[in-house]
């Protein structure tokens, strides 16, 4: 692999500790979530910081598949969804949903959109038959 850009972060004491960047863009700390028998708050966790990563990268998939295609896609997001639950054999296991939100274009346009966004998108890429991830596209009624 060719290496183009390297993020660096460290954890300190897991879900309920800190986390930051090497460059402190991420500088925050940690809470466990009231459904996995945390305290909850303000603070971010690891499923946070993932759909937030993966919107970003999936979005920037997405621009990069329609100017391939000259499309404007004019107003568009992505949100993702990412839950974390365990298997038949009590592991723990991601699952994530992507709304891709595309309101300037048809049904098939915009399928053919997310689809080849998931074929080439990094994150899609690293979870594929790791993950079950379900790609839903949302347009203007």
């Amino acid at each position: 692999m060719n290496s183009l850009y390297t993020a660096t972060a460290t954890a300190e004491l897991g879900r309920s500790g800190h986390v930051s960047t090497e460059d402190k863009a991420i500088d925050t700390k940690l809470s466990v979530p009231k459904e996995l028998g945390g305290e909850g708050g303000p603070h971010t966790n690891p499923e946070q910081l993932f759909s937030a990563g993966y919107a970003a990268c999936f979005g920037s998939a997405l621009q990069h598949v329609a100017k391939e295609k000259n499309i404007d896609l004019e107003d568009y997001s992505v949100t993702v969804n990412t839950t974390l639950g365990k298997t038949d054999e009590d592991e723990y296991q991601l699952e994530v949903i992507i709304d891709a939100y595309l309101p300037k274009v048809d049904v098939e346009t915009g399928e053919d959109l997310i689809n080849t966004a998931h074929e080439v998108c990094p994150y899609s890429r690293a979870t594929r038959d790791n993950i079950d991830v379900t790609l839903n596209l949302l347009l203007d009624e």
